[in-house]
């Protein structure tokens, strides 16, 4: 495996977060489904009152300049029957880079900053039809919960 790095995102990033984001959106067959700005995304993450945080796995190109490979982004749940617990919202490794390790390097830091903060577990979603990835979580011992179903309101 290449010399694989994690460290906390920096806004600098999120340019290659979003191209991140919409290759997942391709590959879960929604792209259309992605509709915050870079703006938005940014002021998210950096802006005065940031709800979100993402570990970035980084890699060197042949020239030695850094590239963000795969990033998990998450942030605080907090569950009146169980206290805070992180919410990991999205991880993704890119494309070429996906079989080398790289979500599991993600999903351990994930897990050990749940720990850190003393949270009572880590929560996400995965499609149903995504093998791959449940294959991968299942790995971790993880529950998978058919009892609950998704709910939104979309309002713009």
């Amino acid at each position: 495996m290449a010399d694989i790095t994690l460290r906390i995102a920096r806004k600098e990033d999120c340019p290659r977060l979003m191209e991140l984001i919409r290759e997942l959106a391709e590959f879960e067959k929604a792209p259309q489904e992605v509709t915050v700005s870079l703006a938005h995304f940014e002021e998210a993450g950096f802006g005065a009152s940031p709800v979100w945080k993402a570990f970035v796995a980084t890699a060197s190109d042949a020239d030695g300049k850094e590239l963000v490979v795969g990033f998990a982004l998450f942030y605080i749940r907090y569950s009146t029957w169980k206290g805070c617990r992180l919410y990991m919202e999205d991880l993704i490794v890119t494309e070429q880079w996906r079989g080398k390790g790289i979500g599991k390097l993600l999903l351990d830091r994930i897990i050990e900053e749940a720990k850190e903060r003393q949270y009572s577990g880590v929560l996400w979603q995965v499609l149903e039809w995504n093998e791959p990835a449940i294959n991968f979580y299942k790995k971790y011992a993880a529950k998978f919960d058919p009892e609950w179903v998704n709910v939104s309101i979309e309002l713009s």
